[in-house]
């Protein structure tokens, strides 16, 4: 069997909706490596915020935030940081509507508002170990990846008018993601799958979130979780089972890398 490269999404994909690992997943994990398969991630989330699972499952290769710092065989690969300039408007613009933001490299993050209750409920909706400490300034000068913008839903419609330079993408009913636009998973992907030289057909994706979709459009090989959002699932060739009913092993029997 030739070599397969297989990207999982993390929050609602490897991890259940408490952010846990089910033992099949990690035991299919296992699996695929003893075969000879590379197993990488392929998420949203800051390299930092991640560490614990790579180190658990064995992972040195991943695309982080949606696609913007990529890590090949642990060596940094691909950076794509945000417009600086736009940064420094939209933070300004942002302040003045309440809206907090977070700013994100690849090694921490930092809030431009000391306390404020949207941002408190969207990072721990993640349940990492993990909080931004306040730093109005870390955006000035630094190469970042993503940022948090926290409003709610149309609010950020009128962010997407005014800077064409980022794509917004909701992750929680308080906070969106900024990333540069026309960034992705699928790009991040992209340069993975360059350095290694890997044929398409031996490629495969699993996902769940909006953040998923242009993913599971691109990649041949394609998974949805059951219980993931409409707009993935019609972006990806098959559906599995809810993440919790051994999602990731059907998908993988699904496709036919296990048995």
């Amino acid at each position: 069997m030739s070599q397969k490269i297989i990207f999982f999404d993390i929050d609602g994909t490897l991890y259940d909706h408490d952010k846990q690992l089910p033992a099949s997943t990690r035991q299919a994990i296992r699996d695929l490596q003893e075969r000879g398969h590379e197993v990488a991630i392929a998420t949203g989330r800051a390299p930092f915020m991640f560490k614990d699972l790579r180190a658990e499952i064995g992972i040195e290769t991943f695309v982080s935030y949606n696609g913007q710092y990529v890590v090949f065989k642990s060596e940094p690969l691909y950076q794509n940081p945000l417009n600086k300039e736009a940064l420094l408007r939209l933070t300004d613009i942002a302040v003045e509507r309440n809206h907090p933001v977070v700013f994100m490299d690849h090694e921490d993050m930092k809030a431009n508002t000391p306390d404020h209750e949207h941002v408190t409920a969207g990072i721990n909706s993640l349940k990492i170990n993990y909080f931004p400490e306040h730093d109005p300034a870390y955006h000035e000068g630094r190469d970042l990846y993503q940022s948090l913008l926290f409003c709610q839903d149309p609010e950020d419609k009128e962010y997407e008018k005014q800077f064409p330079e980022f794509d917004f993408v909701r992750w929680h009913p308080f906070s969106v993601d900024i990333v540069p636009a026309g960034g992705s998973k699928a790009k991040g992907i992209e340069k993975i799958i360059d350095q290694l030289g890997i044929l398409p057909e031996n490629i495969y994706a699993f996902g769940d979130g909006l953040n998923d979709v242009e993913m599971l459009k691109t990649v041949v090989n394609s998974v949805a979780m059951g219980d993931g959002h409409e707009k993935a699932k019609k972006a990806a060739k098959h559906v599995t089972t809810n993440v919790h009913e051994d999602g990731i092993l059907n998908g993988l029997k699904m496709v036919g890398l296990l048995d």
